[in-house]
């Protein structure tokens, strides 16, 4: 029979906050010793109580509203009761039952088609200790213990493990343009599990859910969905039936494999947070929040179509980070051509940046200098070929285009006598090249400027060059 997959996301994203949740330690915990970044409230010790971080609200209300939700007037924190060594004080606060942001939805586009997610609920949470587990015994690490933790549930509207990693890229995006996370899987700052069922393809029915957990990368998002669709498909297939399970990825065999029986919410015992008191959200305050909002990747996208001429790729790629995108109209406000910025931005700059292994807001090119390389070009003081070895002089020392072309004697030649000699040794040394052209093979001429070009080391003036040569072929 064939089957198909019902999926739904369940992201958690730690938040930009300078200080925990419910306390005033700092979080910035990531390269602290363990355990330095606690106090009485992460510890979980009797009698204290925790304190709301408002900003960390803000962040929520702010992805709410990126992400098309509803915003509560009214709000509320629950205990959820679970018993594990990396909760300190035996529960979690956390959101249930009046989340702060529900009924959204997100788009992005998978295989030229824009699909629709809703988004079911965004809530407040703090997040849990770190186990090392170390042989037969395991460390605790409280310094993360506290820290905010925003979740985004989806509704099960993923078909595909491609749909969903697609998903996970526009909803980090998106985050990082609201400045609310780093979206950093590899780092643990968002952390994500899918809830996969599978049923009959072009029915209605439910199947049985199982929730897939430690999953790092989209890449392991996406093998994670195809690999439990296979192993629930070849269950069914045999007669048997899917339990309710968490599955954890084991990323070294390319498998999920079971972790445990799953809980329901009656096994967690929700009640209200009776230390913390319920948040009322006016409706001015949420205003103030959606003026605030950035201009997000699909609007920015969009007007990178519309007022510089981009391809919907093109534009795409910009957009998809918002420090390429400030660093690209940076670039054309200082008078580059939009389509050159964009491509030397997409092409020479994204390969140094992938070499490095570094953002792009650690470069030292700014993007005034990108404009001024194009300008050379365009005088015909360089040529493109010397312009990609400038711009790696430029990523490599932060200065100017035009200082590092008169230090390395890098000018176009446009002088003709220079290219009539190096015309001259480029026919003497391709003889067979030259044959075929002069038999009537005009591709040939690309090959034998090309020589004339290496021979000049890439300065030689293009134009120029390719009539010389064209000159003394025809005189044979």
């Amino acid at each position: 029979m064939e089957y198909e997959a019902v999926i739904g996301m369940e992201v958690h994203a730690q938040l930009l906050t300078r200080s925990k949740m419910f306390c005033s330690c700092a979080a910035d915990y990531a390269a602290a010793p363990p355990n330095t970044r606690v106090c009485p409230v992460c510890l979980g010790m009797p009698g204290v109580l925790p304190v709301i971080n408002r900003q960390a609200v803000e962040f929520v209300v702010m992805t709410g509203l990126a992400l098309h939700c509803e915003i509560a007037s009214h709000s509320r924190f629950a205990r959820k009761n679970y018993n594990y060594p990396d909760l300190m004080k035996g529960y979690q606060i956390s959101q249930y039952e009046l989340p702060l942001c529900s009924n959204g939805f997100l788009e992005f586009e998978v295989e030229g088609t824009v699909k629709r997610v809703g988004i079911e609920r965004v809530h407040l949470e703090e997040d849990t200790a770190k186990l090392t587990h170390t042989g037969d015994y395991s460390l605790v690490d409280v310094n993360r213990a506290g820290m905010p933790l925003m979740e985004i549930v989806s509704a099960p509207d993923l078909r595909t493990g491609e749909e969903a990693r697609q998903y996970l890229t526009q909803l980090r995006t998106i985050l990082r343009y609201l400045g609310v996370s780093s979206g950093n899987m590899e780092e643990g700052s968002m952390r994500c599990e899918v809830n996969i069922s599978i049923r009959p393809a072009g029915t209605n029915l439910r199947g049985t859910k199982v929730e897939v957990k430690n999953l790092n990368s989209f890449r392991a998002v996406k093998q994670s969905i195809e690999c439990e669709t296979a192993r629930q498909s070849a269950i069914l297939d045999s007669g048997g039936r899917v339990q309710q399970v968490t599955m954890g990825w084991d990323d070294a065999r390319g498998c999920t494999v079971l972790q445990r029986v799953k809980e329901s919410s009656d096994d967690y015992r929700y009640f209200p947070e009776p230390d913390l008191p319920p948040l009322q959200l006016s409706r001015d305050w949420v205003e103030g929040i959606r003026a605030r909002l950035p201009e997000l990747p699909d609007a920015l996208k969009g007007r990178f179509i519309r007022d510089y001429g981009l391809s919907a790729y093109d534009a795409g790629v910009l957009a998809a980070d918002h420090g390429v995108a400030d660093f690209f109209e940076a670039g054309v406000a200082k008078g580059g051509d939009p389509k050159a910025i964009s491509n030397w931005v997409t092409g020479e700059l994204f390969r140094l940046l992938n070499a490095q292994g570094i953002e792009i807001s650690q470069v030292k090119i700014r993007p005034e200098q990108v404009a001024e390389l194009l300008g050379l070009i365009e005088k015909g003081t360089i040529t493109t070929t010397i312009a990609k070895e400038v711009f790696g002089e430029m990523f490599a020392t932060g200065d100017a285009p035009a200082g590092i072309v008169r230090r390395k004697g890098l000018e176009q030649i446009s002088n003709a006598s220079a290219l009539e000699e190096a015309a001259d040794r480029v026919i003497a040394e391709n003889a067979a090249a030259v044959a075929d052209y002069l038999a009537g093979k005009e591709q040939v001429l690309k090959f034998l400027v090309g020589q004339l070009m290496k021979v000049m080391r890439g300065k030689a003036n293009p134009n120029l060059a390719t009539d010389i040569l064209k000159g003394k072929l025809k005189q044979g």
